[in-house]
This record gives C-alpha cells, sequence and structure tokens, in this order.
C-alpha cells in the first residue's frame, strides 16, 4: 500500500498525484515511470514520474483522466491508500553534457519533461523548453519549468500567447532562428506531439528523442503488450525504453497499436460510471 499525500486538478482533466513511496523516492531518475493500480479490481497503468523529494519521501506524477483507472485515480484523496504503487521502472534518460538541448512536452508531458529539463540544465546544457497547449488555461508549471530553462516557448492554439500555431511550426521555427546549433531534442506528451516533433526534426538530422506510450500492463518485459518497432526491430517499451529515437519508431504501427483496447475502455467506463453514479 502506498498512501496519497496530495491529488489535486491541475488544469481541466490533468490531475497531480503524490504519494508516499519512500524506496521509490530515493531511486527516481529522470525519465522513469511507476505502475499504479487504484484498487484491486482495477488495470495496471503506467505514470511518467515527474518529480520526487526524498526528504519527503514521494513521488509525483501527472496524468490524463481518459479511462476507467484513471477516472477512478481522478476521485482519490489525501490519505487514501493505493494498492499498487511499483518504481521507478523503465530506462532513465541518458543525460550528458552536449550544448543546446530543446525540451517539448505536452499535455501530461508538461509535467513529465521538468525532471529532463532539469537534469539537462544541471548538466551544464542550455535548456530551451517548448510547451505544447490547446489554450491558456490548459497550461500549468509553468514557473517550475521556467526556472530550469534558459528560453521559455509556447505553442498554443488560442490567442493569449500570440504564437497561434502547431507545435511542429514552433520547434521548426526556433530551429531556424538560432544561431547556434540545438545538439538534442526531447519530447514527451500524446503520442501524435511525439510523432510532430520527430518528423519536425528529422530534414535537420537533429538527435530526437521520444518517450513512448504504448498499452502497458506488468511493467516489466513479461507481458509483451507494450512492444514496439524501432528502427527494424521489437522493443518492449517497459524494459528497453521508454526512450527511443523518434526517427527510427515505426509511428504508423504505434498509432494502430494504441487503438487496440479503444471500444473495450468505453464499455469499461460506461459499466464503471453506470455503478459509481446511477
Amino acid at each position: 500500500m502506498a498512501k496519497i499525500l496530495r491529488r489535486e486538478r491541475l488544469v481541466p482533466n490533468l490531475h497531480l498525484l503524490e504519494v508516499h513511496a519512500p524506496e521509490i523516492a530515493k531511486r527516481c531518475k529522470p525519465g522513469q515511470f511507476v505502475i499504479v493500480m487504484p484498487d484491486e479490481f482495477g488495470e495496471r497503468i503506467p505514470l511518467t514520474i515527474a518529480d520526487w523529494n526524498i526528504e519527503k519521501a514521494s513521488v509525483t506524477s501527472v496524468f490524463l483522466v481518459v479511462g476507467t483507472s484513471t477516472h477512478k485515480l481522478s476521485l482519490m484523496k489525501q490519505g487514501d491508500d493505493i494498492p499498487v504503487f511499483v518504481g521507478p521502472l523503465g530506462k532513465p534518460v541518458d543525460i550528458n553534457k552536449c550544448g543546446t538541448v530543446l525540451c517539448v512536452g505536452g499535455c501530461y508531458g508538461i509535467g513529465a519533461i521538468y525532471p529532463v529539463a532539469r537534469a539537462f540544465k544541471e548538466a551544464g546544457n542550455k535548456v530551451i523548453t517548448l510547451l505544447d497547449v490547446k489554450a491558456n488555461y490548459l497550461l500549468y508549471w509553468e514557473e517550475k519549468l521556467k526556472s530550469v530553462s534558459d528560453e521559455f516557448h509556447i505553442s498554443s492554439r488560442d490567442y493569449y500567447y500570440d504564437c497561434k500555431d502547431f507545435v511542429q511550426h514552433i520547434l521548426k521555427k526556433i530551429v531556424k532562428d538560432k544561431k547556434e546549433s540545438i545538439n538534442q531534442v526531447f519530447a514527451i506528451g500524446c503520442t501524435y506531439l511525439m510523432y510532430a516533433c520527430s518528423q519536425a526534426t528529422k530534414p535537420y538530422g537533429i538527435k530526437t528523442m521520444v518517450s513512448l506510450n504504448p498499452i502497458m500492463v506488468d511493467g516489466t518485459g513479461m507481458c509483451g503488450a507494450c512492444r514496439v518497432s524501432v528502427g527494424g526491430e521489437t522493443k518492449f517499451t517497459c524494459v528497453d525504453g521508454p526512450d527511443f529515437d523518434g526517427h527510427l519508431v515505426d509511428w504508423e504501427e504505434l498509432f494502430a497499436r494504441r487503438k487496440s483496447y479503444f471500444d473495450d475502455e468505453i464499455q469499461s467506463l460506461c459499466y464503471w460510471e453506470k455503478k459509481i453514479f446511477p
């Protein structure tokens, strides 16, 4: 059992979950994730670690409410127990001093990109942060990310930030406007955001790493549900990743596999909501 220290809504449909997990907090590194079960009848879902605090013995994640399990998590409160909270899992991000790093985050990835940007900054790199939101009220952790960034940009679909454009176009503009070369791009967010960033950087030959988010069950390489094709080879995201070269990912396959249980998930959610909210 892991006790919830804090669960709050950051913006519509996005929640923060901070859990007391001392052994996990001691070992967390940027890019890793935890496997969570909201109750003993639920499924196991992966949540990327967005922050941790060794003194508080806490681990923080940001999650998007989409299916039954994330709906259950969004209703939990401080003091509630989570029956399964396992981690840290996955390979950490390869942090090194390489020059200029462009960190891109969208949706739950805004939280997940924070420890990555912080680590690259602490390693002596120049960090440029680009956050993607559909509207200004969906932006969160702005000050946290600015504190670890040398430059800060936003792509948005409204006029609030004076940058009404899609993330790949803003990314290309940043690349073209820079006098110095961008040595690496790291993107976390929905599958389309990571795909779009990979396509945008490919013509420039900029190393682009993405944190993949396929369907996952056990998180230790045993079930094979999270397999992806990278560079023509089958990889298990939970043990070989979650970070891969975005230019080598078979995106068409990933998009298709993520839809495998779409109808089942809708039925599950409808059944659960009918029981909870008759």
